[in-house]
């Protein structure tokens, strides 16, 4: 079997872990703060790689990848313009962007394993979003299609350059601006409210969950998957939004395509380590699941 690194890099941390059998319980065996330059980065992956005897390289990133090229990364901007592969020729080297290196994970050993159309939503700081179509993680013509993220459902919005719609309403840091509106720190903590019952929390909860049902919407109408996966800090409060984030969605949709299912992905927080570690098992073409 090909000994693999996998590398979920963020634009705050680093995880990475060395895959050699059950993919099932790979859990990261280094983590430590992201590189802060490419010398720092192309050291660090060096060092691990000889260190774990690997042949191949899964990594995943914060941003826009085409191919084996970093085109925008946004949190990781010495990253930009680089290709991968060019910087280890004597790894095998498979890169992606980190929602569609999740979905990866999901679709082939998670909760969209045997679906052969989904959606992943990976709601954290931002929102990072990928699609699973006729068994196939959807990159588009220059490796950013499905950038949910940046779907507005507000016409009256002057858009951004660096944060989309969506991510202004619905991701943590507009959920820790909420936070900020009765007195919690944060959005683990308005999550954490929310799902004690408190009246206030569930209240200011409900409208991004409206945001996100109506954006998704749209999605739900172009490509009728079969399942939404839903994974980051926003996972843990599936049970206070998803009824309200379904009223939204089945308001804007045909009865046909009214039974749309929310579900939360099996890896949580280790699905960009998973998926990577499967990439890099499957090389270039890993975006073909089935």
């Amino acid at each position: 079997m090909t000994r693999v690194l996998a590398i979920d890099l963020g634009g705050t941390n680093l995880r990475a872990a060395v895959h050699t059998g059950d993919i099932g319980v790979l859990v990261p065996q280094v983590r430590e703060p992201a590189p802060a330059s490419l010398d720092a980065f192309v050291t660090r992956v060096r060092t691990l790689a000889a260190a774990g005897e690997a042949e191949a390289l899964g990594l995943a990133v914060p941003g826009l990848v085409e191919g084996s090229a970093c085109r925008w990364i946004p949190n990781l901007p010495w990253l930009d313009g680089v290709d991968v592969a060019a910087l280890f020729p004597d790894l095998r080297v498979a890169v992606g962007n980190d929602a569609q290196i999740a979905l990866l994970a999901e679709a082939a050993q998670g909760a969209a394993k045997g679906v052969s159309d989904a959606i992943l939503l990976a709601i954290g700081t931002g929102i990072g979003s990928a699609v699973l179509a006729n068994g196939g993680i959807v990159a588009g013509a220059h490796g950013g299609a499905c950038s949910f993220g940046w779907a507005s459902a507000d016409v009256r919005d002057h858009g951004e350059d660096r944060s989309g719609w969506l991510e202004r309403v619905a991701s943590g840091r507009a959920l820790d601006a909420l936070a900020a509106q009765i007195g919690l720190a944060d959005s683990r903590q308005l999550i954490a409210a929310a799902k004690a019952g408190q009246l206030a929390a569930q209240t200011l909860l409900e409208v991004p969950a409206r945001q996100l049902g109506t954006a998704l919407a749209g999605a739900v109408g172009l490509l009728d998957p079969g399942v939404i996966l839903v994974s980051g800090g926003l996972a843990d409060a599936l049970d206070v939004i998803a009824p309200p984030l379904l009223a939204a969605l089945r308001r804007q949709l045909p009865p046909h395509l009214r039974g749309i299912e929310l579900r939360p992905g099996k890896f949580g927080s280790r699905a960009g380590l998973v998926g990577a570690a499967l990439a890099g098992q499957a090389g270039s073409g890993w975006r073909q699941i089935r």
